[in-house]
């Protein structure tokens, strides 16, 4: 049975450095969530303000790391619950994105709705870092919100 534990923002990151496929850890969060089977850690999500400027509005946030160790179910619980907490502490949008060859399978079972390509492949402009952080393939966004006039 899964089960649902706070847990601080570095031992998140060291979850995320020892098991994540393509992202490095992160360096703040609003919050961070740990997923546990009998006892033993098989996911984090790690929730902060949004990377866009554009969505970054107060009321928005973004699950800017969700990493499991393949237990079943611990994505879709670890998205659930973390757009759980964020209603809960009055935010009313959250969002994530996902590689164009990652399925969302996760994201849909948590009542997660694509929003369609997001982004480009890569950084630009000045503040682009020096070596990527991600893969350079397109983004799916996912999001979940309360009503539609937001």
């Amino acid at each position: 049975m899964l089960t649902l534990s706070p847990i601080s923002l570095k031992d998140a990151n060291a979850f995320v450095a020892q098991h994540h496929r393509h992202h490095k850890p992160v360096t703040g969060h609003k919050f961070s969530i740990a997923c546990t089977e009998a006892g033993r850690l098989a996911g984090v999500a790690i929730v902060g303000r949004p990377v866009s400027r554009y969505l970054d509005d107060g009321h928005t946030l973004e699950v800017n790391r969700l990493c499991t160790d393949g237990t079943k179910n611990a994505c879709s619980f670890l998205y659930a619950a973390a757009w759980r907490a964020a209603r809960a502490m009055g935010y009313r949008k959250i969002v994530t994105y996902i590689l164009d060859t990652e399925s969302g399978v996760s994201l849909r079972a948590a009542g997660w709705a694509c929003a369609g390509l997001a982004g480009g492949k890569r950084w630009t402009g000045s503040r682009r870092p020096k070596e990527d952080l991600y893969p350079a393939q397109m983004k799916y966004r996912y999001e979940k919100s309360i009503g539609k006039e937001f």
